[in-house]
């Protein structure tokens, strides 16, 4: 296996990295996605008109939750003490979206990106759960990594 691939043993087997020796570090990740909607349903987002109750918000907290639960659902995450995840989902008109984005941060061995990208994803699946009755075709898209700062890799920010 490559060097560049840090989770497999020798035996080619998926292994979770040992950070126990990487120094503390504040660190913190950025991610985005989007959620295509049609008119109809974009509408009944913003007057709060969807029978499940207030999209956003839900959506919201289901994106915290995704966040603190990721090294439950990514099998080779590590369990990390975040410090603060501060979601916020806006409503685009010119796309009709819902534009959604988390930043996270800890003081830790291991960076926050999946956490972020969890809770981006958490979120637009959370849109999509509470419009689907209206809306069957939404689109879910443009789940990235914005920008990430820490660690032994550097920062990185992404050219939008």
């Amino acid at each position: 296996m490559s060097s560049d691939f840090t989770h497999f043993n020798e035996q080619g087997r998926a292994k979770m990295v040992d950070v126990g020796e990487k120094p503390v570090t504040v660190r913190t990740a950025i991610a985005a996605a989007r959620v295509l909607v049609n008119r109809r349903t974009f509408e009944l987002i913003r007057s709060g008109g969807m029978k499940k109750g207030d999209v956003l918000t839900v959506a919201q907290v289901a994106g915290v939750m995704g966040a603190k639960h990721t090294p439950d659902l990514i099998p080779m995450c590590h369990p990390i003490l975040i410090d603060g995840i501060d979601m916020q989902l806006s409503l685009d008109e010119e796309r009709c979206s819902i534009e959604i984005r988390a930043e996270v941060s800890c003081g830790g061995r291991t960076g926050v990106e999946m956490e972020a990208l969890t809770a981006v994803s958490a979120a637009a699946l959370t849109v999509y759960d509470m419009c689907k009755a209206v809306q069957k075709d939404m689109l879910i898209t443009d789940v990235r990594l914005l920008e990430k700062t820490g660690g032994v890799h550097g920062d990185y920010k992404r050219d939008e």
